[in-house]
């Protein structure tokens, strides 16, 4: 249903401006569309967790209003006229674009960058849910809060409320708030069947607390805001990702098994990897993030961030990595867009002029917790490219068939780059710059289709550049804001964004604070991998305290079945990402997609449907051996069972058994795919 019109309807105080029959902007002197005027910002960066403060000096209504004679551009003004700007609609592609300007002249000769101040309001509804934002960790439905829009660390706990948040907080200014994200983004989509984007990379605040009123802070004008509706659901999401660009289909052997992430070296990968095969792990590759070095901190054990073999900890990995390739497993490796300071990138970037620099003309060095790193210039055309021929260089054409590109959310904002942008506004940009830079190396190589990388951080524009997410640092816990149940709300989130593809470290990562992953967390952990797009481990920033796959042999049993059974899925799974790079229609899917009768669906976040016949509700909270389940509207069959467990073709909830290694899992009752899905659990004994 794309939009066919546009037109301004003029009232006795003011105006509204409609999408077809749809209210899109109201204004009126009493309830302005749109305020403008000065705040004063504090911002303080530590290890990439941020202080934002923000005093608002001046806010002042641009109340008055005239519509041009041929009713295509509205003027809008304060007081006095010194704040003024002008907003012209027209229709792109079947989506309305506002396009707003300065129009008026500030007292003052200029403002300093950062210190503009807009507020904009539009319509809503009460009952109306809203989505998006980018990836939200602790909630799905964003009705009833407010979302700063900033990239920075997840923020370890991330509930104000809890004692692992306190503590970190008190250890080192990182417990974060709800709203600390990697990948946030000024988009919503609203229940209602429509998407509103702000083309802005500037520090924002969305605020869905009022009933009739969605409210956006801007730290500066927005360039225009997008508006785009549709008939359904998945109709809206496939408007929203034609218009941001979607990810493209994996590799072939992304689906043979799992990712084992292992550390140590050359002889400890060999080892590990015969042990999980002789219990009958399906093994897809080796993921080795400690290929280049490590760095041995308080926090734990780091990486020497210069992206380069290290024959001394990877003696012989050249050749293993083809041994290993001869037999069915790919080899991943880890980069970041940040090099380490005295190591050989980090050298060579200096030399050239492609690093970051600060006020005084110097390379910017950032303390990323007891050692300095430089920031590749991704502004500058020269720098762009020679880092992505070093990721072509060092990686892919040594033999690497992936990597996870961390980061991405460090831009300090007191920067200065090459290209001119204020640091303050490319700060959010930063993530989408590392993703392309990623995607050019890749296109470097001529490995389009053979390679994958996956990311954390993410903004506007990533959904084009990054085929694959992770949910990045989660507590290795069952935390409801930073633990197992965060990853899948996660993922929702992010689909609403308009990023299909996400998974998450198997047993989450963060180990501090007397955290320590347990046998139980692994495998349920474990299970809700089997249903994602990607199943890949991870031994945690404290390898040592962390229960691994291999900590016993009941645990490799349960790695193992969990792995065929993604396996098995593959033909599906396969189908599922091939809609996504078609439509946009995410892998791991919000219940109303495909049920929006079902007025409940609209605010689960603790169950998803995996493509539109499996149904999926992972177990997250620890000790349970059942669960509640939500049945949308459909006979649904028990995928392990075969036995229908839900036959009303109403919406309702049941209680169902939930034993380690059969998590509830249930196929929809005419699927197509129902033969192959029954299937599967008959193959797994």
């Amino acid at each position: 249903m794309p939009i066919e019109r546009i037109s301004f309807v003029k009232r006795s105080d003011g105006f509204s401006l409609y999408a077809d029959e749809r209210l899109v902007l109201s204004h009126s002197e009493s309830a302005p569309f749109l305020f403008m005027g000065r705040g004063e910002a504090r911002i303080a960066m530590h290890h990439g967790n941020f202080d934002i403060e923000d005093e608002i000096r001046e806010l002042y209504p641009l109340a008055q209003w005239d519509l041009d004679a041929d009713g295509e551009l509205v003027r809008l003004w304060s007081e006095g006229g010194r704040w003024a700007v002008t907003i012209r609609p027209e229709i792109v592609e079947g989506r309305l674009v506002v396009h707003i300007s300065r129009a008026g002249i500030v007292a003052r000769d200029s403002l300093f960058e950062g210190e503009v101040r807009v507020r904009l309001s539009l319509p809503a509804r009460p009952a109306e849910h809203v989505y998006g934002c980018g990836e939200q960790f602790s909630y799905f439905d964003l009705r009833g809060r407010k979302f700063p829009i900033w990239t920075s660390e997840q923020g370890v706990g991330r509930n104000k409320s809890t004692r692992v948040t306190l503590e970190a907080d008190l250890a080192d200014h990182a417990g974060g708030d709800y709203w600390w994200t990697f990948f946030p983004q000024p988009t919503f989509v609203s229940s209602d069947r429509y998407w509103v984007h702000m083309d802005s990379s500037a520090y924002s605040v969305f605020d869905f607390r009022r009933g009739t009123a969605h409210e956006v802070l801007c730290w500066e004008l927005p360039a225009a805001l997008v508006f785009g509706q549709a008939e359904s659901m998945p109709a809206v999401l496939e408007d929203l990702t034609e218009y941001f660009g979607r990810q493209l289909l994996l590799p072939e052997w992304v689906y043979k098994g799992v990712i084992l992430g292992i550390q140590g070296g050359t002889e400890v990968c060999q080892k590990k990897l015969d042990k999980a095969r002789a219990a009958g792990v399906p093994v897809a590759g080796i993921w080795a993030q400690d290929w280049e070095g490590i760095n041995i901190t308080s926090f734990g054990q780091r990486l020497r961030w210069n992206w380069v073999w290290n024959p001394e900890r990877y003696p012989s990995l050249d050749a293993a990595i083809k041994a290993w390739r001869t037999e069915g497993v790919r080899f991943l490796v880890y980069a970041n867009c940040y090099v380490g300071k005295g190591w050989s990138l980090c050298e060579e970037a200096a030399a050239k002029g492609y690093l970051v620099k600060n006020a005084q003309g110097e390379d910017y060095y950032v303390d990323f917790g007891e050692f300095d790193a430089g920031i590749v210039d991704l502004t500058n055309p020269e720098a762009f490219y020679w880092y992505a021929q070093a990721l072509a260089r060092h990686i892919i054409e040594f033999g690497a068939s992936g990597w996870m590109a961390d980061f991405g959310e460090y831009l300090p904002t007191d920067a200065v780059l090459f290209d001119g942008t204020p640091a303050l506004l490319a700060h959010n940009l930063w993530p989408a710059l590392w993703a392309r830079c990623n995607n050019e190396a890749v296109r470097l190589a001529g490995a389009e289709g053979e390679v994958l990388y996956f990311m954390r951080a993410g903004f506007t524009g990533s959904q084009r550049w990054c085929p694959m997410m992770w949910a990045g640092d989660q507590n290795v816990d069952w935390s409801n804001d930073d633990g197992l149940p965060s990853a899948v709300r996660a993922a929702l989130g992010l689909a609403m964004s308009g990023h299909g593809l996400h998974h998450s470290d198997i047993g989450g990562y963060t180990t501090l604070f007397g955290m320590r992953r347990t046998k139980e967390l692994f495998m349920r952990w474990a299970e809700q991998a089997a249903f994602s797009p990607l199943m890949r481990t991870h031994e945690g920033n404290r390898p040592a305290e962390n229960w691994q796959f291999d900590s016993d042999e009941e645990t490799l049993a349960h790695l193992a079945r969990m792995g065929r059974v993604h396996v098995l899925l593959a033909d599906y799974l396969k189908a599922c990402v091939a809609e996504n790079a078609a439509r946009g229609m995410p892998v791991m899917r919000p219940l109303f997609l495909h049920y929006p009768e079902d007025e409940q669906a609209w605010t689960i976040d603790n169950e998803y449907l995996f493509g539109a016949d499996l149904l999926v509700a992972p177990v997250i909270v620890e000790g349970a051996r059942e669960r509640t389940v939500h049945f949308p509207g459909d006979v649904w069959l028990d995928f392990w069972t075969g036995e229908p467990i839900w036959e009303s073709r109403l919406a309702g909830d049941l209680i169902v058994k939930a034993p380690m290694g059969k998590p509830p899992v249930f196929v929809r009752a005419d699927s197509p795919w129902k033969d192959l899905l029954r299937s599967v659990s008959n193959l797994v004994p």
